[in-house]
C-alpha cells in the first residue's frame, strides 16, 4: 500500500487498482493568499455582470458538462472507485443543476419592489456578498462542487474549492470546463491547501461565508471556525437515513429499491438508505428478499459497463467500516451476508446486511459509510417512525406503504428529516431543497433556496 502523504504534497491512488494516479503540491501560504486575492478581484467584476448574461455563462458549463462528459466520469472511475455508468448519471445532474439554474436564477435574484407605508417605495434587492469557499468531500466529485459552485456563481459571488485530496484531478477539470464555457479567469479557484490552511481561508477577509459537505465532526470544526470569525456558513452533513417498511407494504418493490439505496456509489451516499426499519408483520418476508439481493451484488473493475459495485476510496474508511461492523456483532448484530475483507487489490468491501440491530451498536447510532445495511424490528408502523427519529442525524430517509396518502402524511407531519422519498430512493433533483435537520447539518441547497444562502438581501427604501 503507497503512502497518499509525500513531501510537501500528496498522491492520489486508484482504489481499484491501488496505482498512484498523481502527486501534487501544496500551495504555499502565499500562493494561496494570492489565489484568494485573484478570486475576489475576480468578483469585483463579475458582481456587475447582468444576472442574464451570468445565467448564459451557467447554461454554456452545463453544455461544456455534457460535451466532456465521457473524460469526467472515467476521471471520477479512477480517483474514486465511482461505477463509470453512474459517473455518466452523475455528469448529467450537473448539467441538470446548471441549466435549472440558469432558468430559475434570473427570477430568484430579480428586485422585488414593495409599496411601504404612506405610498413609499422599497427595492428588496439580492445582493452578491463576495467569495465563498467551500469545503467538498471526494464521494461525489463532480456534483458536490458542481452543487454550491453554480448558485454562488449566479448569484454574483466568487468561488473557492478545497476539494477532497483524492479528487484533487476533478476540481481541476472543473475549473477548466468552467473557463472554457467563458467564466472569468480566478472566479471559481481551486486551492490545493491542507487543513491547517483550510482554518487560514476562513479567516481571510475576502470570504464572506463557508459551505462545507462532510461529516458532522469536520462540520463542528468548521462551524466553530467561521463563528469565530463571524463568517455564515451552510453545512450538509453525515447521516443514518431510515427507510420504513410498513405493514402494507409492497415487498418486492421496497427490498429492490433498498438493495439499490444501500449500494448505490459503492454504498458511500450521505442521502442513502441505509437503516432498514421492518415492521414485524413483514419483517421475515423483506429480510428474506433484501438479503437475497444484497448477495447478488457484486463488487468488480468499476471501469466496466456491468459492474454493480466498486471498491471503498481507501483503505482506511474500508478499515473504519469493518471496524464498526465488528463492534455491531461484538454487542449482538449478526452477519446476515458480507461482512468479509476480501483479499487481492483494490479497496473493496461486499455488500453485506446486519440483522439484529439494536441501540447501543454503532449499526444503530452511526453512520456506515460503506456498503453495510442495518435491518431492524419494529413492533407496527408507530413504532417504526419512533425508531425512524432515534437518531442525532436528520438528512433523509424513505417510507414503503401502498397508500401513498397516509405515507405523505407520514413524512410531512412526523418524518424529522430534511427529505424523504415515498416508495422510492433518490439522491437529488434539482427543484427541490436538500439539506438537513439535527446532526446532519442546516441550510438548503438546490430547488431555488441555496441560491440566496450566500446573498445580501438589502432594503432600499423611498419613503413619504
Amino acid at each position: 500500500m503507497k503512502n497518499r502523504e509525500i513531501m510537501g504534497g500528496f498522491r492520489t491512488i486508484n482504489p481499484a487498482t491501488e496505482e498512484v494516479i498523481k502527486e501534487y503540491t501544496y500551495m504555499t501560504p502565499d500562493e494561496m493568499e494570492t489565489a484568494i486575492e485573484k478570486c475576489h478581484k475576480a468578483f469585483t467584476s463579475w458582481k456587475l455582470t447582468s444576472l442574464k448574461d451570468r445565467a448564459a455563462i451557467i447554461k454554456k458549463i452545463g453544455e461544456g458538462l455534457m460535451e466532456r462528459r465521457e473524460e469526467f466520469a472515467k476521471l471520477m472511475t479512477q480517483e474514486m472507485g465511482k461505477v463509470i455508468k453512474q459517473g455518466f448519471q452523475e455528469v448529467k445532474l450537473c448539467a441538470g443543476v446548471c441549466d435549472y439554474t440558469a432558468k430559475m436564477g434570473v427570477e430568484e435574484l430579480a428586485d422585488d419592489e414593495r409599496e411601504l407605508a404612506n405610498g413609499g417605495k422599497g427595492i428588496v434587492t439580492y445582493s452578491p456578498i463576495g467569495v465563498i469557499y467551500g469545503i467538498q468531500p471526494w464521494n461525489f466529485p463532480c456534483y458536490q462542487a458542481i452543487r454550491y459552485a453554480i448558485v454562488n456563481l449566479m448569484a454574483g459571488n466568487g468561488v473557492l474549492l478545497k476539494h477532497a485530496q483524492s479528487c484533487t484531478g476533478s476540481g481541476l477539470l472543473l475549473k477548466e470546463i468552467f473557463e472554457d464555457a467563458g467564466l472569468p479567469k480566478d472566479l471559481f479557484t481551486v486551492l490545493i491547501i491542507n487543513h491547517q490552511q483550510s482554518d487560514d481561508v476562513i479567516a481571510n477577509k475576502f470570504v464572506r461565508g463557508v459551505t462545507l459537505t462532510g461529516s458532522d465532526g469536520a462540520g463542528k470544526v468548521v462551524a466553530q471556525q467561521a463563528a469565530k470569525n463571524l463568517k455564515k456558513t451552510v453545512l450538509e452533513l453525515g447521516s443514518n437515513d431510515a427507510y420504513l417498511v410498513l405493514d402494507d407494504a409492497d415487498i418486492k418493490l421496497a427490498a429492490e429499491t433498498c438493495v439499490q439505496g444501500r449500494t448505490y456509489n459503492n454504498g458511500e451516499t450521505c442521502v442513502a438508505a441505509k437503516r432498514f426499519v421492518v415492521v414485524e408483520s413483514v419483517y421475515e418476508e423483506f429480510k428474506k428478499a433484501f438479503v437475497k439481493g444484497m448477495k447478488q451484488v457484486e463488487a468488480g473493475d468499476p471501469t466496466k459497463k456491468e459492474t454493480a459495485m466498486g471498491p471503498m476510496v481507501t483503505n482506511e474508511m474500508r478499515d473504519k467500516l469493518h471496524k464498526q461492523l465488528e463492534e455491531s456483532v461484538e454487542k449482538g448484530a449478526e452477519i446476515l451476508t458480507g461482512g468479509k475483507i476480501p483479499k487481492g487489490k483494490g479497496f473493496y468491501y461486499p455488500a453485506t446486511v446486519l440483522g439484529n440491530v439494536q441501540p447501543g451498536q454503532p449499526a444503530y447510532e452511526e453512520e456506515f459509510f460503506g456498503p453495510v445495511a442495518s435491518l431492524i424490528k419494529a413492533k407496527d408502523n408507530k413504532d417504526a417512525m419512533r425508531i425512524a427519529n432515534d437518531s442525532r442525524f436528520g438528512l433523509g430517509g424513505g417510507i414503503f406503504s401502498k397508500n401513498e396518502k397516509k405515507a405523505i402524511e407520514l413524512a410531512q407531519k412526523h418524518f424529522d428529516t430534511g427529505m424523504v422519498f415515498i416508495n422510492s430512493f433518490g439522491l437529488a433533483e434539482p427543484n427541490m431543497p436538500f439539506g438537513g435537520v439535527k446532526d446532519s447539518g442546516y441550510g438548503r441547497e438546490h430547488g431555488g433556496f441555496g441560491i440566496k444562502e450566500f446573498v445580501n438581501a438589502k432594503a432600499v427604501m423611498i419613503l413619504s
